[in-house]
């Protein structure tokens, strides 16, 4: 139907079918932690600053001691990790008063492509960031023995070792993953394909729930791609740009935390109606102080000197062995993640 001056169209409603149209389009990006545009305003340098709590170390006092030696204290202290703004990702549409007439029925349909072309943006540049993270062990697919069921046990069993929650695992994966993960009769996933009705990209690509993980796969990946995770190992971050007062007809909105812009206005000198929908977005990896245990002290922790990303760690579907960190290399941060983990590659190259 062409737009009349006595049409009722309300920019906010369309922004914010439009918000909640982009979040359930997402994959990748949605098993993020998110940071929505209210953290961004009046942000300094295109950057917002998220909170990480802090970590102590357990200390021991000796047991009906002379109470000679005082106690030590430690400072407690919380970190910020910085999210900057990474790009403008949008969608812009000029339509004649033709097309605008003739071919056009309604602003909903183009606002629905507009839309899904942000989320394909924003979904792509979320695969690159993952793919690009400084993962510090490595899972591989194809060792010796190790069937695919005891890869996704060994994964929780690192994750566990590296104390990362047990709330909200996910198991993302590329195809080839999807493929070996759902012809494993062990595993038993493809029964739970389609069950549910989907309400969302994300619901459509949930295979199931195996020791601890919610399977999702994503075609964006690599197919020998995988990665086991909890969403605060990294953050999504949107914010939509104010709409400005020249422009006639336009609105923000947000919907869990995935913010969005949709601004219209006319070019009266080409007699086209242009539209653009979106959304700055910016992305960051949180890595972790960890606490562990005096070798020389046993009943004092530390904490340890270098940051470590341990929130999630990667796997390869055809890598033949593991990689892990080694305790007598040269490196002295896979050192300290060794020493406090436990988790090591062993000297005849077997992996504990």
């Amino acid at each position: 139907m062409a737009y009349t001056p006595h049409d009722v169209v309300k920019p906010e409603k369309i922004a914010a079918t439009a918000a909640v149209a982009l979040e359930e389009s997402l994959v990748v990006p949605a098993v993020f932690a998110r940071k929505g545009i209210d953290e961004f305003k009046g942000a300094a340098d295109d950057t917002i600053n998220v909170r990480v709590e802090g970590v102590l170390p357990y200390r021991t006092y000796g047991w009906r001691n002379d109470r000679s030696t005082e106690i030590k204290f430690d400072t407690y202290r919380e970190r910020t990790v910085s999210v900057k703004f990474g790009g403008d990702v949008y969608s812009g549409v000029q339509l004649t008063d033709e097309q605008n007439d003739m071919d056009l029925d309604g602003w909903a349909k183009l606002m629905a492509k507009q839309t899904e072309a942000v989320g394909k943006g924003l979904e792509y540049q979320a695969v690159d960031y993952l793919l690009g993270a400084p993962y510090e062990i490595t899972l591989g697919g194809a060792v010796a023995g190790r069937s695919l069921r005891r890869t996704l046990i060994r994964a929780r069993e690192v994750l566990n070792k590296l104390r990362v929650p047990k709330e909200g695992r996910t198991l993302l994966v590329g195809s080839g993953w999807e493929n070996e993960l759902l012809s494993d009769p062990d595993l038993n996933l493809a029964s739970h394909v389609g069950e549910s009705e989907a309400v969302s990209a994300l619901r459509e690509a949930t295979l199931g729930r195996r020791y601890g993980f919610n399977i999702i796969s994503s075609d964006e990946l690599p197919a020998d791609f995988a990665v086991a995770m909890v969403s605060s190992a990294f953050i999504f971050a949107t914010g939509a740009p104010s709409v400005p007062g020249s422009v006639p007809f336009g609105a923000s909105a947000s919907y869990k935390d995935i913010a969005l812009r949709w601004i219209r206005d006319y070019d009266s000198a080409h007699l086209m109606d242009r539209s653009i929908v979106n959304t700055y977005k910016g992305f960051r990896t949180v890595t972790d102080l960890l606490v562990g245990r005096d070798s020389q002290n046993p009943n004092q922790g530390f904490v340890s000197e270098h940051e470590h990303f341990v929130r999630a760690i990667r796997l390869d579907l055809d890598a033949a062995s593991d990689v892990l960190p080694d305790p007598d290399g040269p490196d002295t941060k896979a050192q300290e993640l060794a020493a406090i983990t436990g988790i090591a590659a062993a000297p005849d190259g077997a992996t504990v």
